[in-house]
């Protein structure tokens, strides 16, 4: 648990540190989740680091038990009209260990994804740590996509990452980074550059 954590801190860090370079312009980029641009992932980003579990439970409630409406309500809360004082907002969560009652890997998931979901657009280039991004991989793979997951898109596919020694399911192959894989079973695009084999079709 405390390794996953110090993962998840790191990321936020180098992201807090990509991120104060970006231009006015920048900050509306669409980003790769959609309806979501740069500055609204990040307030996604504050917003889920300041989570606890009853706090989880309280909004969504409130948001009438509807996922992306709570979502919806936790970026219009800490998306502030100046991007800048919304990244000082990160920084201050940036150490924070609260989660929603889910899964620890599914923090890394969060960090890895909405960190590719901004740096993509942005053409900005990070290296993940592989193995750590690995375990991303398997929770998404065992978790449903009205979860959060990706298990009904992996379905009848083998996924072998080129960078570790993953490989898991069975099926047309399909090949590539474990970020990459990551990111198409979480729903973002991937393209001839990202994945390979017979059954990259499946995430084009």
């Amino acid at each position: 648990m405390n390794d996953i954590w110090h993962v998840v801190h790191a990321e936020r860090t180098a992201l807090i540190d990509d991120l104060r370079a970006l231009t006015a312009s920048q900050w509306s980029t669409p980003s790769l989740c959609p309806g979501w641009d740069v500055h609204d992932i990040l307030a996604h980003l504050v917003d889920d680091a300041k989570t606890t579990r009853l706090g989880f439970v309280r909004d969504l409630l409130a948001a009438g038990f509807h996922f992306d409406r709570l979502n919806a309500q936790g970026v219009e809360r800490e998306r502030a009209e100046d991007p800048a004082r919304t990244l000082e907002r990160f920084e201050t969560v940036c150490s924070r260990t609260t989660s929603a009652p889910v899964p620890r890997a599914s923090r890394l998931v969060e960090a890895f994804v909405h960190g590719e979901d901004i740096r993509r657009p942005l053409g900005v280039r990070h290296d993940y740590p592989a193995a750590h991004v690995a375990t991303a991989l398997r929770y998404q793979v065992s978790t449903s996509v009205k979860m959060g997951g990706g298990k009904e898109r992996a379905q009848g596919l083998r996924l072998v990452a080129t960078d570790t020694d993953l490989t898991m399911g069975t099926g047309e192959e399909v090949r590539g980074t474990t970020i990459a894989l990551l990111l198409a079973v979480s729903g973002r695009p991937a393209g001839p550059e990202d994945l390979a084999g017979p059954g990259a079709v499946a995430f084009s």
